[in-house]
């Protein structure tokens, strides 16, 4: 037990199991309403918690240094089931997006595989002593945020970005590269934002909400009122009023809202500095690795978690433009939640391995 990193272990394990009561709490009128079953969501996401903590376990267990040799087919797998959203009976398409595949008995969504096969490989090639890489490293990164886009998926483009620059820039990187990539990333990143009309209004809506009419100004408002009617101490839990369908996506994106209206500012956050200190241990684990395929491989899936609460918290506090992006480890949603886990599986086996 020396060797396991206690603070990551039991800071996530507090978050999932959390989010399960109040995946329960947020969505049972809605459970019920649909499916008539109050408890639909919560057994589903109790499934995947399951599959989530024995991923966790194995991963923890499995030597890191045996996904150097897997990088190359993971990522590959993982770029072919992005392509296969777009597939017409096999991907599935939902509020206007195509982010899933259907295999029947479940769905997948590739993006949030990506997110830690892409960091597995890029850890294993910029280990490496290989030069020149800058020009492959941005056609790779350029494929996969296309693919991810056209989805579309905007939230989760960005937290690939952050995740791939951060494992760019820790294996030593030259400081140039980034003056010169950050406005031309900067510039593209608007125009892919404005040319979609959802996007400008979620953008337009953020700058000036009250004036705006639209679907999503009325979610920023609701996301407003649970939060100002959480207060200081909160509404007490059970006790939302948001959750009666007025709060959309309120046991997926927009849980966090529900979270600090009914446990008011003092436990949004308490939540918050669960988050911070998993945020930390990560890091502290990629600074201390003995080898550059550790050391990288833990910046790069602490980048991504990290990257991700931070969109979804900006967006649920009306500091970020509105996106769909879940809340790890809380939100419902099983690939999600698998991925997440098995994440935190490899970041204590990097710090049993270096301890």
């Amino acid at each position: 037990m020396k060797k396991t990193d206690l603070v990551l272990l039991f800071s996530v394990f507090f978050l999932t199991i959390f989010g399960l009561f109040m995946i329960y709490d947020a969505s049972s009128f809605v459970a019920f309403r649909d499916f008539s079953d109050k408890y639909h969501f919560v057994k589903d996401q109790s499934f995947w918690v399951f599959l989530g903590f024995l991923s966790m376990t194995f991963f923890a267990n499995f030597n890191y240094h045996k996904l150097y040799n897997l990088a190359l087919p993971l990522l590959i797998v993982s770029i072919v089931l992005l392509f296969m959203v777009f597939i017409p009976g096999l991907g599935l398409k939902l509020l206007g997006a195509n982010r899933w595949i259907d295999f029947k008995l479940f769905t997948l969504q590739p993006s949030e595989v990506i997110k830690l096969s892409l960091a597995i490989y890029l850890s294993a090639w910029f280990s490496t002593k290989e030069k020149g890489r800058l020009s492959a490293f941005l056609l790779l990164i350029g494929l996969v945020l296309a693919l991810i886009i056209l989805q579309p998926d905007m939230g989760t483009s960005i937290i690939v970005l952050a995740e791939a620059i951060t494992i760019y820039f820790l294996s030593g990187a030259n400081i140039l590269h980034l003056l010169v990539l950050a406005p031309i990333t900067f510039i593209i990143g608007v125009i892919v934002a404005v040319i979609e009309p959802y996007r400008l209004q979620r953008i337009t809506t953020f700058f000036n909400f009250n004036q705006d009419v639209s679907n999503t100004s009325y979610h920023v408002r609701q996301i407003l009122i649970a939060l100002g009617s959480g207060g200081v101490l909160g509404v007490g839990l059970g006790n939302s009023l948001q959750k009666y369908a007025y709060l959309p996506e309120n046991a997926t994106d927009s849980i966090f809202a529900i979270i600090a209206e009914e446990l008011g500012f003092v436990g949004a956050i308490a939540i918050i500095f669960v988050f911070i200190a998993i945020i930390i241990r990560g890091f502290k684990i990629s600074s201390s690795a003995k080898d550059t395929f550790g050391r990288l491989l833990a910046g790069g899936i602490t980048a991504f978690l990290a990257t991700q609460i931070l969109i979804n918290l900006g967006s649920q506090t009306a500091l970020l433009p509105l996106t769909g992006v879940p809340l790890p480890f809380i939100s419902h949603g099983g690939t999600s939640l698998i991925v997440n886990l098995s994440s935190i599986g490899i970041l204590l086996n990097i710090r049993k391995q270096n301890a």
